[in-house]
């Protein structure tokens, strides 16, 4: 749906350039717009690489599952379900390690690789299981201490303090956070636990 409206925006913004004899603004705009794309795509992937780069090193030297073993007696209590060993609370703990720093992107495989194992637990095929819906909430709260992505934005358009943001974004996510921590316990109380 979301696509027919934007569609809907650009064609209307495009005929009534025409009619209004300003195609070349629009011209002009388009190829401005696109190069600055490009040099936005530039930054964000050497930050991209950087921070995924640290993921990396982080989970070959084993930090990665220091720290999800650190997180291990949270992510009990939010995932019960979750047999002790299963190789699901590395990728929990990865990704939110990942949130953790603000990195959307790095966190993305491990949200997958998540899904995927606690799909593999999943009693029902047709549906997702309540560990599943349980994950993607917490997941969309995604706690952020340092926003790496936003201070990379802000840095790319001169921001006089790119950093200033920290503040508001660690409060906002802390109060996501907790909200979807509330929400997965209310849900639990309410409707039990099913596998």
């Amino acid at each position: 749906m979301l696509n027919f409206i934007w569609a809907g925006f650009i064609l209307i913004g495009i005929l009534t350039a025409a009619f209004t004899g300003k195609m070349h603004a629009v011209t002009a705009g388009m190829a401005e717009q696109a190069q600055e794309a490009v040099q936005v795509c530039i930054t964000m992937l050497g930050v991209l690489s950087m921070w995924t780069g640290f993921m990396n090193i982080a989970d070959k030297s084993g930090l990665t599952e220091k720290m999800t073993r650190g997180m291990l007696p949270v992510l009990k209590r939010l995932f019960p379900d979750i047999p002790e060993n299963d190789k699901a609370f590395e990728y929990i703990g990865s990704n939110i390690a990942a949130n953790i720093l603000g990195l959307g992107w790095a966190s993305t495989p491990a949200g997958i690789f998540a899904m995927q194992a606690l799909d593999r637990l999943n009693g029902f095929k047709e549906a997702a299981s309540d560990m599943m819906c349980d994950f993607m909430i917490f997941n969309m709260s995604s706690l952020q201490i340092i926003s790496i992505n936003i201070i990379a934005y802000r840095s790319r358009y001169n921001s006089a303090n790119p950093s200033e943001i920290i503040g508001a974004g660690l409060i906002a996510t802390a109060v996501s956070t907790a909200a979807s921590v509330v929400f997965i316990f209310l849900r639990r109380a309410l409707f039990g636990r099913k596998k």
